[in-house]
């Protein structure tokens, strides 16, 4: 951490940025980004997004966190708070806040607090990842994770982001299991925990809450059946009342069902969705805007999933937003993903990730969809000095904007026929839009299918060529094999021929010692042998 009289400037910068573009120039102290320009620079970060459903690589400024995946951000006062990770097999446990009026980066150094009440004490916390953050409040909760050291049971931490000190929380109850790779989801004033790898990589699929107001956890027998034990799931809360399970993976697969709890009734069913049918996929991040469930990222065992997807909560129809190419953040394995408004608008922010290599780069995307709120109210920060916007609850999905200080009823009614005209032609581009996503992904699909039969004509054709080259080999063996017989057999002709003549001359031979031992034999008064020993 630099001190006052370290302070030293730092200019933003971007990729392939020439010499005559314009730097911000922000100062490093105690920590923090302090802005030296005045505020319509320093706003520009997401203001200068134009585009909507797009993903855009958004300048940063200050000293850039090392690049990591599997961490965890939350998002607190304009500020997205980022602890942990994995980089290279090394679990790290720094705070680095990206200030998003400023949009440049910091790091924090956690202080050691020596006053604790509803606390078991203060803490350091230990180098971790696969956890989840979650805002409550102006503080941050910190659950589950693996880490380097073993642990029972999982605990809860808080991180208080105006005293820069990590607490553990006394908690009630029977607590889960120590896990990472889990999902932790914010419904009404509890916390659900979901799934993860535990102790021994074993997989899990049990359901335990958190009573935020009693801190006490309850573990629920549920009905129906729930998701197959797994873990690096998306989860996400709709209306106050349902659960959402989107994917994940087990040791050998990845999954992309989807599964929803009824949080009155405690009944797990697998909705029927509509629209594209999405791929197998774990290590994805989500986030929520209204109705609409964004995932980015992930993959299978076979490749990362380029494609931004959108769910609408209340009908299941399942679209694409948009796709990346390459190897960007937002579609690589275990990014962060926030939400985050300015003026009205809605941001998905991601960060970090893994796809082939580790990333600390931050994109950006402006969602057309906007925000509708079941049930509750939401208080948005006045963005400018003209009118404050609030929002209350109308039906289970509307919302009812009033706008103050108008002065003139006539220009009111124009303007929500001028908004309900533009509404309109957005939602018939937005259909077009999916209709042209669904028909890209189809042929993509198709062009992946061709190019599997092409490879597999290739290798056909491998194999029929070495066959080939073994029945040549064959028929030239063969050749040889008869060769060698006809000589064999001409040979044995030759020998016939040459025994016939041998027996020929054996039978000469024997009658001509015949002829001559028969005129031998008969001379008078030989007495043979008996007469010379006579």
């Amino acid at each position: 951490m630099a001190s006052a009289k370290d302070s030293h400037p730092v200019k933003l910068a971007r990729p392939n940025s020439t010499a005559s573009e314009e730097s911000k120039v922000v100062v490093v102290e105690n920590g923090k980004m302090v802005d030296v320009q005045d505020k319509e620079i320093t706003m520009e970060g997401l203001c200068s997004i134009s585009s909507y459903d797009q993903w855009v690589w958004v300048a940063v400024s200050g000293p850039l966190p090392k690049p990591r995946y599997k961490h965890a951000a939350a998002v607190v006062q304009e500020k997205m708070y980022v602890f942990g990770g994995n980089h290279n097999g090394r679990y790290l446990g720094d705070i680095q806040v990206l200030d998003f009026k400023s949009f440049s980066w910091s790091k924090l150094e956690v202080q050691p607090q020596s006053e604790a009440s509803e606390l078991t004490g203060t803490t350091s916390l230990a180098p971790c990842a696969g956890h989840a953050l979650v805002p409550w409040g102006n503080k941050i909760l910190c659950l589950a994770g693996h880490s380097r050291g073993p642990t029972e049971s999982l605990s809860v931490k808080e991180f208080d982001p105006q005293t820069c000190t990590w607490s553990t929380l006394r908690a009630y109850g029977r607590s889960p299991s120590s896990r990472g790779g889990q999902s932790v989801t914010l419904v009404g004033d509890t916390l659900v925990v979901f799934g993860g790898e535990g102790d021994g990589r074993s997989l899990l699929n049990d359901l335990h809450i958190l009573d935020l107001e009693t801190m006490t956890w309850d573990e629920f027998e549920t009905k129906g059946t729930p998701p197959s034990p797994r873990s690096e799931h998306a989860a996400a809360c709709y209306a106050n009342r349902y659960l959402l399970v989107f994917g994940g993976g087990s040791h050998s697969t990845c999954f992309s069902d989807l599964h929803l709890l009824d949080m009155q009734t405690m009944e797990w069913s697998r909705p029927e969705h509509q629209g594209i049918t999405p791929e197998p996929r774990a290590g994805h991040a989500g986030a929520t805007v209204g109705e609409n469930w964004f995932i980015t990222g992930g993959g299978n065992n076979k490749k990362g999933v380029p494609e931004t997807l959108v769910l609408n909560m209340s009908t299941f129809v399942w679209s694409v937003v948009t796709g990346l190419e390459g190897r960007a953040p937002p579609t690589s394995e275990g990014s962060s993903l926030v939400l985050h408004k300015v003026n009205g608008e809605d941001f998905l922010v991601s960060f970090g990730g893994y796809s082939g290599r580790y990333s600390n780069e931050v994109y950006a995307l402006k969602s057309s969809r906007k925000s509708s709120v079941p049930s509750g109210q939401i208080n948005e920060p006045e963005t400018n000095g003209l009118a404050s916007i609030s929002m209350a609850a109308n039906s289970s999905r509307g919302v009812i904007f009033e706008i103050e200080e108008l002065q003139d009823e006539k220009t009111i009614k124009r303007a929500d026929t001028s908004k309900t005209l533009l509404q309109a032609v957005k939602g018939e581009k937005n259909q077009i839009e999916e209709k042209l996503n669904q028909e890209e992904l189809q042929s993509s699909r198709l062009k992946q299918e061709l190019a599997n039969v092409e490879t597999k004509n290739v290798e056909l054709t491998k194999e029929l060529d070495l066959v080939r080259n073994q029945l040549s080999a064959e028929e030239a063996r063969a050749s040889r094999l008869e060769k060698e017989v006809s000589d064999l057999q001409q040979r044995l002709q030759k020998m016939e021929a040459l025994e016939k003549e041998s027996e020929l001359l054996r039978l000469e031979k024997d009658a001509d010692s015949d002829d001559s031992s028969s005129g031998s034999n008969q001379r008078p008064g030989d007495r043979g042998f008996w007469r010379w020993n006579g």
